[in-house]
């Protein structure tokens, strides 16, 4: 045997050996095989004659291992290299031996090649190792950000390189890509060779187009349509009008739950054989879009037969129960109405007691009338009772907070509603993770039971800004700071603001839910409000409002929804009217006095400064399931409030409101809202003046009523000016400015009574809208404000318009006198109450006139304004944001309109 002979040199004069007893083995079968073909039998008793033995060739003697040495390492230690094969020293060398130590080798995936060469007992192993790997890059990810697909894949800087993992992280990195519905996504692994045997591996990344769901074939439908099933699916097929469904990509989760959808509508129809006999979801050759074909088999329909309850608990009559079954003999069979009822029976016998009341429906169907009979078993079960609460995932808020939204107590007999309700006063809260429920656990007995609150805590601190837009205000910013769980306590704590062209205010509040641990929440806040009406910019302001006040609240509850709610309030008013702008004659005690002309009637009796006093009372009706997003249940509250307990206002105004909320099912929630209220002034302002001042009525406008102005509704004097016209006869009148000019004077007076009405429908979208937090909604408002009395209204005759004197303060006019020297040449001026000069010529007389202009009353009518809208909620990362439109259908002469408003906020 030649010592220098390598490891593939003994491999192929082994396999030439073993190929040639295969031949002559394969050759002694011939003549067998060829009589068998004929059809012959070999006879037993007469053995073929044997062929003539060939002698083996005699295998190679293997040699003894003297020594074992490593060749090519870089990075490892020789004898780390000879721990991961068997061949040692003092061994036979021998062919399967040394394919052994070669395939222990390439197992350790650490070498790009190795070789074994026996030198006369003298072993040598040669080997290359894989590279290290320097780092990673990605290119072409832009769906899928770097964070996202690193932590998922094996490769990493400083481990060595091998081509499995390489395969391995392809396929991963591809299924990233199909769960995002990317089929035709494609990876690319490229290796960049390095000094000191190190490579970077670059992943090319070729995202490809979201595959959509082209076409949805359905196959066996024979009483519903097509685009009746495929309107209960999640699944839509793309198109042009479906560009902002997410429903659209293809999902095989999706897939299945779609098969779910088809099966829960046929059962609800009355088909209790349908089924879905094959799904399949095939990708175009292009591997951009799927097919997906559904194979369905309805069967026949069926209707209820006999409907009963049979219940082993004492405490229910079977009899009243049957009788009260939402389904009767006859109908057609609905399996959701069905589970509906064996809900709505646990329901019932938790209410008593029941917490394990195991109700179970028993079918029996007779495919000869196609009727299906129910029974509804109710087994008997103890009576339950609440062991223990418990509290966990608290951080912040106390215990005491939760427990107190607890309808049970520890050792009260289990009632699901008052659990229920439990669940949704703590989701009122706002304080922990939406749909948030109380769960139950069995107790150290089968009667004991025992309440979980596992909560989840979230920002109660909320940063909220606000802006809107209007043609006649342009921008409107608000903004508030408050913390709805200060201390963990329960109590709030608020700051707000705003700033717009027509007002400026502040304010800080307090509320205590729990005075002294009582069931009596208390508030108070503080606050001023600086107001004007000027439309176009602070210097326009037809007048001004600095109110000061605070405010005290304390309530009461009298059940579990309805609450007795009694204030106290004391404002300081300054309303103001600039001097030089609206002030006429003095009077005869020498004050200047206000001049209807310029101000307007209502305007002169409001200003001055004055207090109020304010005693009221609401009582309040609530039993929505979430204060934040209610979904069903209604609110209303009436509330009277009297001022003239002390102070210098008095009147009496009534308000009152109301919601009603109902889910209509897929996530529909529709709501109807309605406000109203009336005042009537309690004191004699003298013959003329009006009985409830100013800045006591109501005004309606956005945000009352979208698609109308800030104050847009409503009684209004609008003063319109004459255009001016060099070519018109001065002795006719030309065109006046249009009411909406920037030319025209719009003053809102308020009313007495008002009404308000909201309709709206919170649409559900896609899966992909929900996880990005948008609620659309659609809405109709309607409202009206009225009931004052007509003004008087000025008007300034053209072409000359209106001449107002200034007064000295004994109420004289006052003139312009030329002051001559003594030779009568005039050296200047000087103010007289003479009208006539010395030297008898007439003076000039001081003052201002007035341009021609005509004032109109518009406004003062029961009749609805309607507006029509579409609003939609962003839960964003940057905060909750609302955005609406609106569209007035009905309006009054002289509205303001309005198209549309945001806002945005933050939390913390």
């Amino acid at each position: 045997m030649d010592g220098c002979m390598s490891r593939r040199a003994e491999t192929i004069a082994t396999t030439q050996f073993a190929m040639a007893l295969l031949g002559g083995t394969i050759l002694a079968g011939v003549p067998a095989l060829a009589f068998a073909q004929e059809g012959g039998q070999q006879p037993a008793a007469q053995p073929a004659p044997a062929a003539p033995q060939a002698a083996a060739p005699a295998l190679p003697q293997g040699s003894v291992i003297r020594t074992i040495s490593v060749s090519g390492a870089q990075r490892l230690e020789a004898q780390t290299i000879l721990s991961y094969i068997q061949l040692r020293p003092g061994q036979v060398y021998t062919p399967a031996a040394a394919d052994q130590a070669l395939k222990d080798l390439a197992a350790t995936e650490l070498f790009s090649d190795f070789s074994i060469v026996n030198n006369n007992g003298d072993v040598v192993i040669t080997v290359v190792e894989n590279p290290v790997i320097n780092r990673i890059i990605l290119e072409g990810n832009k769906r899928i950000k770097e964070d996202k697909i690193l932590p998922e894949i094996k490769l990493a800087p400083r481990q060595i390189f091998t081509r499995s993992k390489v395969r391995a992280d392809v396929a991963r990195i591809i299924e990233l890509y199909k769960r995002q519905g990317r089929y035709a996504a494609s990876v690319e692994p490229q290796m960049v060779q390095l000094s000191q045997n190190r490579v970077d591996i670059v992943f090319e990344i070729t995202e490809g187009p979201k595959s959509k769901v082209r076409a949805i074939n359905i196959i066996g439908n024979e009483h519903f349509s097509e685009g009746d099933l495929k309107d209960e699916m999640l699944t839509k097929e793309s198109g042009l009008l479906k560009i902002f469904s997410s429903g659209t990509s293809y999902d095989p989760d999706r897939l299945a739950f779609d098969q779910q959808k088809l099966r829960q509508f046929y059962l609800t129809q009355g088909y209790a054989d349908f089924r879905v006999v094959s799904a399949v979801a095939e990708l175009t050759p292009d591997q951009r879009d799927f097919i997906i074909t559904y194979v369905v088999e309805e069967g026949e329909r069926y209707k209820f037969g006999e409907v009963g309850v049979e219940s082993q608990i004492r405490d229910f009559n079977s009899e009243r129960l049957t009788a009260q079954l939402p389904m009767k003999t006859g109908d057609w069979y609905n399996a959701k109405l069905v589970e509906d009822t064996v809900e709505r029976l646990s329901e019932t016998a938790g209410a008593f007691g029941y917490a394990f009341a195991n109700v179970r429906p028993q079918f029996q169907r007779s495919r000869e009338d196609l009727t299906m009979n129910v029974t509804f078993e109710i087994a008997e079960s103890p009576r339950t009772y609440v062991e223990r609460i418990d509290i966990n995932g608290n951080t912040l808020t106390q215990d005491k907070v939760i427990r107190r939204e607890f309808r049970v107590a520890e050792g009260d007999a289990f009632n699901s509603l008052a659990v229920k309700r439990t669940t949704n006063r703590i989701n009122s809260l706002g304080y922990f993770q939406e749909n948030f429920e109380v769960t139950q656990v069995e107790g150290s007995a089968p009667d004991r039971i025992v309440l979980e609150a596992n909560v989840q805590e979230q920002p109660t601190g909320q940063l909220t800004l606000s802006a809107g837009f209007s043609s006649l205000e342009s921008f409107i910013f608000q903004g508030s700071i408050q913390q709805n769980n200060f201390r963990g306590r329960g109590q709030t704590v608020g700051l707000s603001a705003n700033y717009s062209r027509y007002s400026r205010s502040g304010s800080l509040n307090f509320t205590e839910p729990n005075l002294f641990d009582k069931n009596i929440s208390a508030g108070v806040e503080v606050y001023r409000k600086d107001y004007n009406n000027g439309y176009f910019d602070r210097d326009s302001a037809t007048y001004e409002q600095a109110q000061t006040g605070f405010g005290l609240r304390v309530g009461v509850p009298l059940s579990e929804y309805t609450s007795l709610l009694g204030r106290y309030t004391f404002n300081h008013d300054n309303i103001t009217l600039d001097e030089t702008q609206f002030f006429g004659d003095f009077d005869e005690d020498g004050v200047q006095e206000c001049e209807p002309l310029l101000a307007g009637r209502y305007l002169c009796e409001a200003i001055g400064k004055r207090t109020s006093s304010i005693l009221g009372m609401s009582l309040i009706y609530n039993n929505v399931d979430s204060r934040l997003r209610p979904t069903r249940g209604r609110t209303a509250s009436a509330s009277l409030d009297f001022a003239g307990l002390g102070g210098s206002t008095r009147y009496v105004r009534l308000t009152s409101n109301a919601a009603q909320y109902w889910p209509l099912g897929a996530g529909f929630i529709f709501s109807l809202r309605g406000e109203a209220g009336v005042i009537k002034g309690l004191k004699d302002r003298g013959p003329g003046a009006t009985d409830v001042l100013l800045t006591d009525r109501f005004f309606l406008g956005e945000p009352q009523i979208r698609g109308f102005d800030i104050r847009g509704v409503g009684p209004r004097v609008i003063r319109r000016f004459y255009m001016a016209d060099d070519d018109n006869d001065p002795s006719t009148a030309p065109p006046l400015t249009p009411i909406d000019s920037d030319s025209s004077t719009d003053d809102a007076l308020g009313g007495t009574a008002y009404y308000v009405g909201k309709a709206e429908i919170e649409i559900p979208l896609g899966s992909g809208a929900r996880e990005l937090g948008l609620r659309p909604s659609v809405f109709l408002d309607v409202g009206a404000v009225y009931g004052i009395e007509r003004p008087q209204l000025e008007d300034s005759p053209y072409p000359d318009g209106t001449f107002l004197p200034t007064t000295n303060e004994d109420g004289a006019p006052l003139y312009s006198q030329d002051v001559r020297d003594s030779s009568g040449a005039v050296v200047g001026q000087e103010v007289t109450t003479n009208p006539q000069a010395p030297n008898g010529e007439a003076n000039d007389p001081i003052g201002r006139t007035l341009p021609p202009f005509k004032e109109e009353f518009y406004g003062n009518t029961y009749k609805p304004r309607v507006s029509i809208g579409v609003g939609v909620n962003w839960n964003s990362p940057f905060g909750p944001f609302r955005i609406d439109m609106a569209y007035p259908l009905l309006k009054q002469k002289g509205d303001d309109t309005k198209l549309f408003t945001f806002n945005v906020g933050t939390q913390f």
